[in-house]
């Protein structure tokens, strides 16, 4: 049996991913070059290689019964002194990912959480407590907004790097 870790996420476009990747890299996160800016809504999850495409459908399914939605993006947050992370707040949208998240954390994809989830975007994780606090301050104006229209299905490479497998359009 083979098996697989795959992951879906929202993606943050662009400009706000560049600049939230400068942030990264400016804080010393190690991920700032692995890990693009995005929402998650399925974290790393092992799966069976042949299940792919029940996968794969369920996630169609789960595109299809959601409209496109407005995220708006406003100021940071941590979960500090839990986890040593500094992350992007979402103040707009946030209901939309908790329903996104329950309809594909379910099925062939039904799994425990290690923390009850929480929809965000992260900009520094495991780093000094100095560049956690330049991080926060220096983001704590960030203001984005775009609409959401899709999710991605990412899958962990040979090398431990992710690759987009797949865009599932949201309202089918």
């Amino acid at each position: 049996m083979t098996l697989s870790t795959i992951g879906v996420v929202i993606d943050i476009p662009e400009p706000h991913s560049a600049v939230l990747t400068g942030w990264r890299r400016r804080a010393g996160d190690p991920q700032a070059e692995k890990i693009w800016p995005h929402v998650t809504l399925l974290p790393p999850t092992l799966i069976t290689t042949s299940d792919m495409e029940k996968v794969e459908d369920h996630l169609a399914a789960a595109a299809s019964a959601f409209a496109p939605f407005a995220m708006h993006l406003a100021g940071t947050g941590t979960f500090r002194p839990v986890s040593p992370v500094v992350f992007i707040q979402i103040a707009r949208g946030l209901s939309e990912c908790e329903l996104l998240e329950k309809a594909i954390r379910c099925g062939p994809l039904s799994r425990d959480l290690d923390f009850p989830y929480h929809p965000h975007v992260t900009v520094a994780q495991d780093v000094e407590e100095e560049s956690l606090d330049r991080v926060y301050d220096g983001l704590s104006d960030f203001i984005a907004r775009f609409v959401i229209s899709q999710f991605t299905l990412f899958e962990r490479g040979p090398e431990g790097g992710w690759v987009q497998r797949r865009h599932f359009a949201l309202g089918g």
